[in-house]
């Protein structure tokens, strides 16, 4: 029986700093490439990341919003598996300096965007996730986030 909660998953995320985001890049093609989630998971079924505009992941979501990402920690200390978390979404790029600041939450960022929050071209990508499915080496299930169809 299923039984993780949006909080639960808050909790795993954290943990977690790197996902993959896969797009469609077209003639049946998905792309994929790893993405780190900033530290950003007080998770209410948004994730956010950061890129450049001239990437062409940003050209794939304008193509086609439609979105996963997949998240994998390490078995723990005590031999219990590792999480593995799948999100399913709909991506929006925000481009509003506000929205960057309020989302700038590890320094570390600064390793890719070097001027922070005012480095050219810099967008921010939104994952709206509509499923979330999970399994944890003893149970699995999905959570359906509230005006999703499912």
């Amino acid at each position: 029986m299923a039984s993780m909660t949006l909080e639960d998953l808050s909790s795993q995320l954290k943990k977690i700093d790197f996902c993959m985001l896969s797009t469609n890049a077209g003639s049946g093609r998905i792309s994929a490439r790893p993405m780190s989630n900033n530290g950003d998971v007080e998770y209410d079924g948004d994730s956010w990341f950061f890129s450049y505009e001239d990437s062409s992941k940003i050209t794939e979501i304008e193509g086609i919003d439609t979105v996963s990402l997949t998240f994998t920690a390490p078995p723990s200390l005590l031999g219990k598996p590792g999480i593995f978390i799948a999100v399913e979404g709909l991506a929006s790029l925000v481009r509003d300096k506000a929205a960057f600041q309020e989302h700038w939450v590890l320094p570390d960022l600064e390793r890719w965007f070097p001027e922070g929050v005012n480095t050219p071209g810099i967008v921010l990508i939104k994952v709206s996730a509509s499923s979330i499915r999970y399994w944890d080496g003893e149970e699995n299930g999905e959570v359906v986030l509230p005006g999703s169809a499912s």
